[in-house]
């Protein structure tokens, strides 16, 4: 098995952080623009937001076959189909001048966009040994938090110059190069082995995955954490679009520069995880995004800068240590146990824009705020309640 530090480890890992760089920009590449959106196609602020959520959803959705898919069929080869189809969807995205068209690409483009994430995890698991999965992984989230930021930086700056349509332009040639890497870098599958395809199967192992609660809770600290997190990103665009700010969407983009906290907190997760146990780890992180998003309600831009900074690291921190103990818990199907973790997660994101959305009604920011504290509380209890039942657990094996 590949070990830590050799050349196949960074050969593996830096091709699956350049395929997540690529995945994760394409996702959020519209998060800048919804501002921009707005007044091209006289929406209000939720209809924006669904040329985001659309893509999250739809990705969550595809997390489902992929799992199960490559568990039967293998890693690399899937990985690389889906990859092809997100840089189709992106060009079609480019040619289109209608919202409700841009709506449907992008819904079609996070049935692709899902092929990487549910599928890099089990790979990791296959390949490497423990330690350098532990290590590999918490890589591999630092490149999804580059690549939101890379997508975000784009969206802002490019279609402030270009316009929107330019934007997926931009994003097709990127995503092009990036593929090319990835296929080239990444080492061939070695130690996989297959499983049949049986529906029933699959479907009771997703079934036994929901019912271990050291996954369960894993999954709704993870989906819940991304409920909120992610679209206090899409409400403080509004807020700092209008005024007393008046930022631009290059200006907007910008503001995801806070994602790099989260880079150190995913590439720190695994060391720390070897002296700490993962459910403490998760409860800083938890804690850390609760203060970072109290300090962002002190009305100055660098108030909400340093706020987002704080709940960056802590979000992604919490992220990539849930994600790495869900394939270290699951008994067996692994790729299926993380596409569930990553099912939950998308379908935090598709759906927190709703109900922080009356909040925001209500209260502004504030009341965003407010709604995000109430559901963080809870995946901070979450976490509490999973350190209890692997401290027990642990005390009947050593029985």
């Amino acid at each position: 098995m590949i070990d830590a530090g050799t050349a196949s480890f960074w050969r593996a890992t830096i091709a699956l952080c350049l395929g997540s760089f690529m995945i994760f920009a394409n996702v959020y590449v519209t998060q800048p623009l919804l501002p921009l959106l707005m007044d091209s196609f006289q929406l209000s602020e939720l209809e924006a937001s669904w040329s985001f959520t659309i893509t999250t959803l739809t990705l969550g959705i595809s997390l489902l076959v992929y799992g199960p898919l490559s568990d039967a069929l293998g890693r690399k080869n899937i990985m690389l189909v889906s990859m092809a189809g997100v840089v189709l969807m992106t060009f079609l995205l480019s040619q289109t001048q209608s919202y409700s068209m841009l709506l449907l690409f992008r819904g079609l483009q996070g049935l692709f966009l899902g092929g990487l994430p549910a599928i890099a995890i089990a790979y990791m698991s296959d390949e490497f040994k423990h330690k350098a999965m532990i290590l590999a992984v918490g890589f591999y989230i630092s490149g999804n938090t580059i690549g939101g930021i890379g997508g975000r930086l784009i969206g802002g700056f490019v279609g402030e110059w270009l316009g929107w349509s330019e934007v997926f332009l931009v994003m097709t040639l990127i995503s092009f190069i990036l593929l090319t890497l990835f296929a080239v870098l990444l080492p061939a599958s070695n130690r996989f082995i297959a499983k049949s395809l049986k529906p029933r199967s699959m479907l009771g192992q997703s079934v036994a995955h929901i019912k271990n609660p050291l996954l369960l809770l894993a999954y709704l600290i993870g989906g819940f954490n991304f409920f909120i997190f992610i679209n206090q990103y899409s409400f403080i665009t509004f807020l700092l679009s209008d005024a007393p700010y008046n930022l631009s969407p290059s200006w907007l983009g910008l503001l995801f520069l806070t994602y790099l906290s989260g880079t150190i907190g995913s590439a720190l997760s695994g060391r720390i995880a070897q002296r700490v146990p993962q459910p403490i780890c998760m409860i800083i992180g938890i804690v850390l995004l609760m203060c970072g998003s109290l300090v962002t309600l002190v009305p100055s831009i660098w108030a909400i800068i340093i706020g987002f900074l704080v709940s960056a690291f802590g979000f992604f921190f919490t992220h990539s240590t849930a994600s790495s103990w869900v394939s270290r818990h699951a008994v067996e199907a692994k790729a299926s146990a993380s596409s569930l973790y990553l099912l939950f997660y998308y379908l935090g994101a598709s759906t927190g824009g709703f109900y922080l959305q009356p909040f925001w009604q209500w209260g502004g920011w504030s009341g965003v705020i407010l709604g995000s504290m109430v559901v963080l509380i809870a995946t901070l209890l979450a976490s509490v309640a999973l350190y209890k039942i692997s401290y027990y657990q642990t005390l009947d094996v050593a029985d």
